[in-house]
């Protein structure tokens, strides 16, 4: 048996991002979709030095090893593990990024430079500096400050050196690159060449102009970024609202400890020992060189230049066979359930259900959880508009979802202007659960609707989260929904579930009989099997769980996007387990939880992934699903995933995101056949019409 029972979560994790990067990297990309994976590989580590790593970090000063809870090795290790990784990812994220540009220059784009630009270019630069940049910019003169300011998270700047003529001076300067613009600028073109340039290197291309007052001999720039603690310290003061707690540990965010300290490796080294110095950046925090251009998430929004056919086909949001945008989709709930499965389906059916529960005089009231929400979010705008029309409006808002806590707080401002009733979530829980459940008047009766989901209530990542919701006018179910939402009022009071799976009270120790379930089954020689679809697989607990279930003969199959801390295929471990991940054009995120139960399966859908904290530390719901076509459309799909052979990757204690072979098999891409899946669907139903 393998000694080694775990892999790493933060390891992993890189790991995972290193599936990003190798998107990044094939050819067979789009080439502004490849641009995309590369802002989003770069967006994936700021968050995760933000909060994983200024974890592991805290620990390792504390003197603390923290082995126990790490799987076996020291914080103190791992952080010099990780920062050695992630300079790995670094330097081949750059080497992709120079093959991405030559293979742009092949379709006649260029990003240029400074030292690039032509005549044309020039002029119309000069007026966009002087009207649209030069008013956005921030420069400070560091020299002669008491105290040297505080630099933003993971906000790119660029490190100036003044070399004066008189006595050869050296005067440093920082530059904030604004966050107000878009980081690439389309430039004009006199031919079938398209030019863009970094508004990084508009600002070097101006530096005389931004230093005239200065009798300088030489000015040089270069980039330098800084990640912080993202941890949020929340008060214990009972005056302050948790509307005014939250708020003031958001605010006090910008000032957390420096977890990393990205620079350009072409600086002068007494530039760089300057700002270290200054910025008290030592040793023990991860110092890594990079090129010349920091903050490449911004490529998540590199400009299409209308070159569509160098990005992956839109795929229309098909109809979901039976319910209609147009109708009463309350009525048709009333009959059956119904499963939206985003993006390949409308994600308009779910703003739907609110629009009209918004404006049906039967409808008394509406109670939904909130934790991510989009920009201008149609969500908020329909549980405004029932407000207004009378309806008894409560929404469970989570002040705490990571980084979109100012976004929440605006919106709980608004909506309790409106007299919205807010819950803001329990003392030591996040509330992750997606749930919401209305009540209407029919026939002198109380009649519940709702609906269920594995993702947030979000137009924007619905169109690139995989994500099913059920909806559903099931009472005891919905009556399930009622009484978490009395849990969130009287927190002390703890409810039994007679259908759904509840965290943190009992989603641990369910999953463990229905595993137990499974085990029984095998040891008695029924055929059985475990499919499971999720975002994270990191608990300890109920990973040797499934080893035990697998050492009793139970065939598991794992779809894991992201951290997989269980090893596979190990005999007298793991030798029935199989596990992979898909990374391709949408963002693999539904939770599907299938049971085989010697042929009375049970299948479930989840807000949950097997972590500790989406077990023992958040509310979360698991939905039991007891439609039949349901049923098979979640098995279907999961069977989907399981024969892609494109853009699927084994686990592995290697961790060297070995593809998946098609083996002479035909070539089978999951997302591709999953949307042709639906597809289908709609055709049968127009051929029946």
């Amino acid at each position: 048996m393998s000694e080694q029972k775990y892999i790493d979560r933060e390891k992993s994790w890189l790991a995972f991002n290193a599936r990003v990067l190798q998107e990044a990297a094939d050819n067979s990309v789009p080439l502004l979709d490849r641009l995309r994976f590369l802002g989003i590989f770069s967006n994936n580590l700021d968050e995760f030095f933000r909060v994983r790593f200024a974890a592991i970090r805290r620990l390792s000063l504390s003197g603390k090893t923290g082995s126990k809870i790490l799987g076996g090795i020291s914080a103190q290790q791992l952080v010099k593990d990780i920062t050695e990784i992630v300079i790995e990812h670094q330097t081949e994220s750059l080497l992709i990024l120079k093959g991405i540009e030559n293979e742009l220059e092949s379709e006649n784009i260029f990003i240029i430079n400074e030292n690039e630009i032509s005549v044309e270019q020039e002029i119309f630069l000069k007026d966009f500096f002087i009207q649209k940049l030069s008013p956005e910019l921030v420069t400070i003169i560091l020299n002669d400050l008491a105290e040297f300011p505080l630099l933003r998270d993971n906000i790119g700047y660029l490190a100036i050196k003044l070399v004066m003529k008189k006595d050869a001076e050296v005067r440093y300067a920082i530059i904030e690159i604004p966050k107000t613009m878009n980081r690439f600028v389309v430039l004009p073109s006199s031919s079938e060449k398209q030019y863009v340039i970094l508004i990084d290197d508009v600002i070097r291309h101006n530096l005389m102009s931004i230093f005239n007052i200065f009798d300088y001999e030489s000015v040089s720039a270069h980039m330098i970024k800084i990640s912080r603690d993202a941890q949020l310290d929340i008060d214990s003061d009972l005056s302050k609202s948790m509307l005014e707690k939250i708020s003031t540990s958001v605010k006090d965010r910008r000032i957390g400890e420096p977890v990393r300290f990205i620079y350009d490796q072409l600086i002068e080294k007494d530039t760089l020992e300057f700002f270290l110095d200054k910025m008290k950046i030592v040793s023990t925090d991860s110092i890594i060189p990079g090129g010349r251009y920091h903050n490449r998430r911004d490529y998540m929004d590199f400009p299409n230049l209308g070159r569509y056919d160098l990005l992956y086909k839109t795929n229309v949001p098909l109809p979901i066979p039976g319910l209609s945008l147009e109708g009463s989709i309350l009525e048709k709930i009333s009959e059956k359930d119904y499963l939206l499965n985003a993006p390949y389906q409308s994600f308009s059916y779910l703003t739907k259900f609110l629009r009209e529960a918004a404006l049906d005089p039967k409808v008394s009231t509406i109670k939904i959880t909130l934790y991510r929400l989009a920009k201008n979010s149609q969500i908020i705008s329909s549980l405004i508009n029932a407000a207004k029309n009378g309806k008894k409006v409560t929404v469970q808002i989570e002040l705490q979802a990571r980084f979109d806590e100012a976004s929440n707080i605006s919106y709980a401002e608004q909506m309790q202007t409106e007299g919205i009733h807010l819950i803001f979530g329990i003392k030591g829980l996040k509330v992750h659960s997606k749930i919401c459940v209305i009540e209407r008047n029919e026939n002198g009766k109380t009649k519940r609707y709702g609906f269920i989901s594995t993702g947030n209530f979000n137009e924007s990542t619905a169109k690139v989260y995989t994500d099913v919701t059920l909806f559903t006018s099931h009472q005891q179910i919905l009556k399930d929904i009622s009484k978490i939402f009395e849990f969130f009022d009287i927190n002390y009071r703890l409810h039994r579930y007679k259908h759904l799976i509840v965290s943190p009270h009992y989603t641990r120790s369910r999953f463990y009989k229905l595993i137990d379930r499974e085990i029984s089954h095998a040891k008695a020689g029924r055929k059985t099997y475990i499919k499971l679809k999720m975002n994270s697989l990191s608990d300890f607990g109920m990973i040797d769980k499934l080893y035990e279930a697998s050492n009793a003969g139970v065939k598991i199959q794992l779809e894991v996007r992201g951290v997989c801390s269980l090893i596979p295929g190990v005999k007298g471990m793991s030798a029935n387990i199989e596990a992979i991940s898909i990374v391709d054009n949408y963002l693999e995120h539904s939770r599907i939880y299938i049971f085989g139960n010697a042929g009375q399966t049970e299948v479930y859908i989840s807000s949950a992934d097997f972590m500790t904290r989406n077990l023992d530390g958040r509310v979360e719901v698991t939905c039991p699903i007891y439609d039949q076509e349901i049923k098979n459309e979640l098995i279907e799909n999961f069977d989907l995933g399981w024969k892609g052979n494109v853009k699927a990757r084994y686990h592995s204690a290697k961790m060297d995101n070995k593809y998946r072979e098609s083996n002479g098999e035909p070539i089978f891409r999951a997302q591709i056949e999953t949307y042709k899946y639906y597809q289908k669907k709609v055709d049968l139903l127009d051929e029946n019409f």
